[in-house]
């Protein structure tokens, strides 16, 4: 498959670059919210930015991302078939409402309650039965609507959720394989690795996470591989060196976006550029702080990657992240040109 899906937030789609419309084959609009078992939008103007994206491409797909990190609402209303029937009705008509193309569900995360969200034994049950809800109230308004999820990448989420049961209602699975290392943890390691590196704490990354879901009954052709935009950063990393694998004084929180990043960090005041080779993944240090990031080198390993194993396409969050202007449209030309390759 060739396909690029990127999140783009509701206030960014009326400053989208019209070459980047053209490079995405998937818009998920972020986000909905789910208020009284029912899904909302507040769109603030959306309408006609989504008419532009609309003119400038008119094969795109466009779908409502709802839910979110620390997004509620989720569990309580998939525990009875009236909660459910609600949420799969709004769905409808906030497709049919804003001329969308289908839903993206982004519930983080069935059976916890880590984002301080309401969670319940029998999440792993319901969200099943809400995505049949939604699909089939989704099929019975027509236009071949699309459903579609975020998934976290790890085992938590194929063990809290019935994958090989919830793939049937799904056009796609899109993994979340970032914020594997970082969030909850002192120690310096890639957010994105494609593979294990032996230097990294972790052994999370990318291609773990395509083999769970995998395993979880999901078939190659219905994964799509997240990739981040944005990076994570350590402070204060003790023991010199390269800097990975070390111990820091703070967990690994929010860095630099890739924009900033290329304007101030690649190269620059201090920051040297690593790469590790076992994970296929670039970092930055500069004696005292390390940054994991992804850039085109770790982008296409993972393109090549998702290409040998039949996955769907790519994945990213989030749109304005790149304020250059640089990653869409590289990874339009990248796959484009392996295609070509291919036909040859």
């Amino acid at each position: 498959m060739n396909k690029i899906i990127g999140y783009v937030g509701t206030r960014d789609l009326a400053g989208m670059r019209n070459a980047d419309i053209r490079s995405l084959d998937v818009i998920n609009i972020a986000f909905g919210q789910v208020k009284d078992s029912r899904m909302v939008w507040e769109e603030t103007g959306a309408k006609e930015a989504l008419e532009r994206i609309r003119g400038i491409h008119p094969g795109i797909k466009i779908l409502l991302s709802v839910g979110g990190w620390g997004a509620d609402g989720f569990s309580q209303a998939s525990r009875t078939g009236e909660g459910r029937d609600n949420m799969a009705r709004s769905a409808a008509e906030l497709v049919q409402e804003y001329g969308l193309d289908g839903i993206d569900i982004d519930w983080e995360y069935p059976g916890t309650s880590l984002a301080g969200i309401g969670s319940d034994p029998e999440d792993k049950e319901n969200f099943t039965r809400l995505l049949r809800a939604v699909r089939e109230t989704l099929d019975r308004a027509g236009n071949g609507y699309m459903l579609t999820i975020a998934a976290g990448g790890d085992t938590y989420f194929t063990a809290q959720t019935d994958m090989k049961e919830a793939i049937r209602y799904l056009d796609y699975v899109q993994l979340m394989a970032y914020d594997l290392q970082g969030g909850f943890q002192k120690v310096t390691g890639h957010h994105a690795a494609l593979f294990f590196g032996r230097r990294n704490l972790s052994d999370a990354c990318a291609d773990k996470a395509v083999r769970l879901f995998m395993e979880a009954g999901v078939p190659a052709e219905k994964i799509v591989l997240g990739i981040p935009f944005y990076s994570r950063k350590w402070e204060d990393v003790k023991g010199g060196g390269t800097g990975l694998g070390q111990e820091a004084l703070t967990m690994g929180g929010y860095g630099p976006d890739y924009g900033e990043l290329t304007a101030s960090y690649i190269g620059k005041n201090g920051y040297c550029r690593y790469w590790d080779e076992e994970a296929k993944a670039p970092y930055l240090f500069d004696g005292k702080t390390f940054i994991s990031y992804e850039d085109p080198v770790s982008i296409t390993e993972k393109i090549t990657y998702c290409r040998e194993k039949g996955l769907y396409g790519i994945m990213y969050w989030e749109y304005k992240c790149d304020s250059a202007g640089v990653l869409t449209g590289f990874i339009r030309g990248k796959m484009d040109r392996l295609a070509e390759e291919r036909r040859k």
